[in-house]
């Protein structure tokens, strides 16, 4: 998390659904690929618009932080690959 930290382009927005992504890899015992939802993400990361979080969570694919893949299956949750930090 220091990497995020220290990166000017990041702001508490990023962070806090970092940190949700970070929270559901931890639950789910994994360390790079993580299953999501948008209302289990927005709700972990105390995100309230649908704008928000697609700004941010757009954001961080953009910056290099998660690769997401999304699942257009309603059965099947979408995947998040962290990428630039490791979860220790």
């Amino acid at each position: 998390m220091s990497k995020v930290t220290k990166d000017p382009r990041i702001n508490v927005w990023h962070i806090s659904l970092i940190y949700a992504i970070v929270q559901l890899a931890y639950r789910q015992n994994e360390k790079e690929i993580v299953r999501v939802s948008r209302s289990k993400l927005m709700k972990l990361s105390h995100i309230a618009t649908f704008p928000t979080y697609h700004k941010y969570f757009q954001q961080l694919q953009d910056l290099g932080y998660i690769e997401y893949k999304p699942s257009y299956h309603p059965g099947f949750r979408s995947i998040v690959k962290i990428i630039k930090f490791k979860i220790v």
